[in-house]
């Protein structure tokens, strides 16, 4: 039954990774229809990154409420009502509307679904995890470019998104009991040792700060290079724009192929171990990205970016039952999920402000700086879960 409600998860993940793709596919037909500035997209994601943020604070008390499974099912549920939104929006401000609940949908996904198969399954679980949202990541363009050229256009490939999550809504209300079979979960509640914490609580709590600045970090590198990896390879390195979002596709290809290769290792690894050659990956690929190389190296460059990286965020989260306990796991997993959408958010803008100023040259130093502050966090809670260890054992 555990290798079922597995499944189940899978095939939500892959829900959680549709609608993250498709908004930037779509949005050259969107304003072109709307009449808007380009610009303008920036508005309808940051609208839908305070959605994930503000779930992401929330979830605990929702989930302790509720149970993992109705929240994922209700926030799955949001998420397709949303993409539904998006096919029948006539004017910009309906799509902000319709970004509210897709907001709010992903990041409960997120939250729950992570610290879910945190404490109930193994790392080599978690990174196949992230692997099933790369899938999900990775269909909704393809689908999209199938349909675009039709006379229903972006709303079309929106409409068979809404299609895929409506089936997968239905397969998450379906298979409710499972949960329950599976791990004693029931449908009105999580297990009453759980915790509620407040932001304070949580903030108190030895290391925690430091994994905050690791998921942002990790977020920020993430969408940073996927944002303006294109334009770096057009505008600094001289590469034709077909071939630039060729070299991206490979990054994203990178990204799910290190998780990959992390749930495989993670049978024989801890997953610090797997962190650090991720970071070391990491580091190669950002000294590549600074030299004066030609453009296909740094092309090279964003592809080891994704294999360094994308092992990073699925095993911060296995760990976090680990380094702080059970009991308040899921309030501290709420925060981590805010702070790497805060990155998400912020990281990727903040580059493309410095990048209009001083030219896309910025972006591997701008990568290095924030790879510095990964590297700082990643020494500093070390040492402080080592210490409060010791004090366990003492």
């Amino acid at each position: 039954m555990t290798t079922i409600l597995l499944i189940i998860i899978y095939i939500a993940f892959i829900g959680l990774g549709i609608p993250d793709s498709l908004f930037g596919t779509a949005w050259p037909a969107v304003y072109t229809e709307f009449r808007l500035p380009i610009s303008f997209a920036s508005i309808v994601t940051m609208v839908i990154s305070c959605g994930t943020i503000v779930a992401s604070m929330v979830s605990a008390r929702v989930i302790r409420r509720f149970g993992t499974n109705l929240v994922s099912a209700f926030s799955t549920a949001m998420t397709a009502a949303a993409l539904l939104g998006f096919t029948l929006s006539g004017n910009f401000w309906l799509l902000c509307l319709c970004a509210v609940p897709l907001g709010l949908g992903a990041g409960a996904i997120d939250t729950a679904l992570n610290n879910y198969v945190a404490i109930h399954y193994s790392a080599v679980h978690m990174s196949f995890l992230h692997c099933f949202y790369g899938i999900g990541v990775s269909v909704s363009p393809y689908l999209l470019s199938l349909v675009m050229q039709g006379k229903e256009g972006w709303r079309g490939g929106y409409r068979l998104a809404f299609g895929i999550q409506l089936a997968i809504t239905l397969i998450l209300f379906v298979t409710l009991p499972v949960w329950k079979k599976a791990h004693g979960q029931g449908v009105d509640g999580e297990e009453e040792k759980t915790k509620t914490l407040t932001l304070r609580e949580i903030s108190r709590i030895p290391g925690v700060r430091m994994m905050w600045l690791l998921f942002l970090t990790s977020c920020a590198i993430e969408c940073t290079c996927g944002g303006w990896g294109s334009t770096f390879l057009v505008e600094y390195k001289g590469m034709a724009p077909e071939q630039a979002a060729r070299m991206v596709m490979y990054y994203y290809i990178g990204m799910t192929l290190g998780r990959f290769l992390s749930g495989i290792l993670a049978a024989k690894m801890d997953s610090w171990d797997i962190i650090l050659a991720g970071q070391c990956v990491l580091g190669a690929a950002v000294i590549v990205l600074l030299l004066p190389l030609q453009a296909w190296f740094s092309a090279a460059g964003l592809f080891l970016v994704g294999l360094g990286n994308g092992p990073l965020f699925p095993n911060f989260n296995y760990l976090t039952p680990r380094n702080f306990g059970e009991d308040v796991s899921q309030s501290v997993m709420g925060t981590q999920m805010a702070s790497a959408y805060v990155g998400i958010m912020l990281a990727p803008a903040l580059c493309g402000v410095l990048g209009q100023i001083f030219g896309m040259w910025i972006f591997p130093c701008y990568l290095v700086v924030v790879y510095v502050g990964m590297l700082a966090a990643t020494h500093t809670i070390r040492r402080i879960l080592g210490t409060a260890r010791k004090a366990r054992e003492d």
